[in-house]
C-alpha cells in the first residue's frame, strides 16, 4: 500500500502545481488600462471623457481575437484635474496598488512629465495621447513609452514654417506659463530665427486665465505680423475670443493657433475662428476612413474627435495588437514589437514608432475655413499643404534621449 500512497500523493502535488501554475497563466492574461485624463480643467473638451471612449472603443473592435486569445482587458479612468501632484498620485496608486499594466493619454505636458518618471521607474508603459512636450522623448525620455500626440517640436516648426514661406516675419507669442508653452515658443522661435524672421516680444500667461486682455493688447501693440498662441484648451479659445473683440485680425495681424483643436473652433464658431492656421497630424474629415471611424465616435459622444482622440484610439489599438502577437504584456516585449511593426490605421498609414519613442508620420498645415466655405457640420478646416514625416518630427539625434546611441 506505502507504493501506491506515494503515488497518489505525487499524483495530488502535480494537480496542485498546475493549479497553481494555471491560476498564474490566468492572471498574466489580464490587461489593466488607465486613461489618466482630464475631466475638469483646460483639456476636458479635447482629451476628457472623449479619450477614455476612444479606449473602449479600440478595445471593443478587438474583443473577439482578444477573447479567443484568452485576454480580458479593463478599462479604468480618473481625473488629474491638470494638477502634476495629483496625476503623480494617481499613477503610483494604479501601479503599485490597482495593478494597472498601462496608462494612457494625459494631456497636459507637466502632468505627463511627472507621470513618466514613475512609469520608467516601474518599467511600465505610458501610451501619450495628450502631453505635447517634446522633451518626452528628448532629455526625459523612457524606453517605455509610446509619444503619439503630435508633439510642441511638430505643432510649432509646421506652421511656422509655412507662414515664414508666406512672408509673415515679425512674430509675438502669447504663450502658457508650463511645459507645454514653454517648449512651443523655443521650438518656434528657432525656426523663426533660423529662417530671418524676428520675434518681437512674447508674453507669459498662467494656465486657465479666463481674461486674456491685457496680454493681447501687448501683442497688438507690438505691431508683429503674426500673433502666436503657444498654449490650449480654453486659454487658446479665450484669447481668439479676445482677438476678436479687439479687431486684431481685421487689424492685418494673423493669429496662429498652436495648440488648436476642433472642439475649440466649434466652440468659437467660424465667424470668429476663420482663417487661422494650425498644424495636425488628424482631421475626422481627411478621407473615408478618417471619417467612417469619425461617425463612429460622434454617434456615442455628440462630437466629432479631437486628434487626442484619435491618438489615443490609435496607440491603445496598436498595443492590443502587440499584445496579441506576443501573447504576453511583458512591457519590453511589447515595446519591442510596437516598435517593430508600423502603424497602419485610419489615424495614419505611414506611422513608425522610432527608438525614442516618438510616432512620426506625416502631418498636414490646415486653415479654419470660412463660414461660407464650410458645407456641413463641422466642416471646418482646409488642407493647405502636407508634411512629410522625415521633416514633421525632430530628428532623433537631436532629441538628447539617454537610452538612444548616437
Amino acid at each position: 500500500m506505502k507504493p501506491m500512497r506515494l503515488i497518489w500523493r505525487a499524483v495530488l502535488l502535480l494537480c496542485l502545481l498546475g493549479s497553481i501554475g494555471l491560476t498564474k497563466a490566468a492572471a498574466s492574461e489580464n490587461v489593466k488600462l488607465g486613461v489618466l485624463t482630464d475631466l475638469s480643467s483646460v483639456y476636458s473638451d479635447s482629451s476628457g471623457n472623449g479619450a477614455i471612449f476612444a479606449t473602449q472603443m479600440a478595445v471593443d473592435d478587438l474583443a473577439a481575437e482578444l477573447k479567443a486569445a484568452g485576454i480580458e482587458v479593463t478599462v479604468v479612468s480618473a481625473d488629474h484635474q491638470g494638477k502634476p501632484d495629483i496625476g503623480a498620485n494617481i499613477a503610483r496608486q494604479w501601479l503599485a496598488r490597482d495593478h494597472v499594466d498601462v496608462i494612457v493619454n494625459v494631456p497636459n505636458s507637466a502632468v505627463g512629465l511627472a507621470v513618466q518618471a514613475i512609469t520608467r521607474a516601474e518599467k511600465k508603459i505610458f501610451l501619450i495621447t495628450g502631453a505635447a512636450t517634446a522633451a518626452l522623448t528628448g532629455e526625459q525620455c523612457s524606453p517605455y513609452s509610446a509619444h503619439w500626440t503630435d508633439d510642441t517640436y511638430t505643432l510649432a516648426h509646421g506652421t511656422a514654417a509655412a507662414l515664414i514661406n508666406q512672408g509673415k516675419k515679425s512674430w509675438f507669442f502669447l504663450v502658457a506659463d508650463y511645459a507645454f508653452g514653454h517648449a512651443m515658443e523655443r521650438a518656434a522661435r528657432s525656426v523663426v530665427e533660423a529662417e530671418g524672421g524676428r520675434v518681437l516680444g512674447s508674453v507669459r500667461h498662467p494656465v486657465g486665465t479666463p481674461d486674456m486682455s491685457s496680454f493681447l493688447l501687448q501683442a497688438q501693440a507690438s505691431g508683429a505680423q503674426v500673433i502666436a498662441l503657444a498654449n490650449g484648451g480654453i486659454d487658446t479659445v479665450n484669447a481668439i475670443k479676445g482677438a476678436h473683440e479687439f479687431q486684431i485680425t481685421q487689424g492685418g495681424q494673423s493669429l496662429v493657433g498652436m495648440g488648436l483643436f476642433i472642439t475649440d473652433v466649434h466652440s468659437l464658431g467660424l465667424d470668429v475662428a476663420q482663417g487661422l492656421y494650425l498644424t495636425t497630424g488628424f482631421y475626422w474629415d481627411r478621407n473615408d476612413e478618417s471619417r467612417a471611424w469619425s461617425k463612429r465616435f460622434f454617434a456615442k459622444m455628440n462630437m466629432m474627435p479631437t486628434r487626442e482622440h484619435a491618438e489615443t484610439y490609435s496607440a491603445v489599438h496598436h498595443y492590443l495588437r502587440a499584445v496579441l502577437a506576443e501573447n504576453t504584456k511583458d512591457a519590453d516585449k511589447i515595446m519591442a514589437r510596437m516598435k517593430a511593426v508600423p502603424v497602419d490605421d485610419f489615424y495614419t498609414h505611414d506611422g513608425v514608432l522610432r527608438a525614442d519613442g516618438r510616432l512620426v508620420h506625416s502631418v498636414n498645415l490646415a486653415q479654419v475655413k470660412t463660414p461660407a466655405e464650410s458645407k456641413y457640420p463641422w466642416d471646418y478646416y482646409k488642407i493647405v499643404s502636407s508634411i512629410e514625416a522625415g521633416k514633421a518630427f525632430r530628428p532623433l539625434a537631436e532629441g538628447g534621449c539617454d537610452f538612444i546611441a548616437h
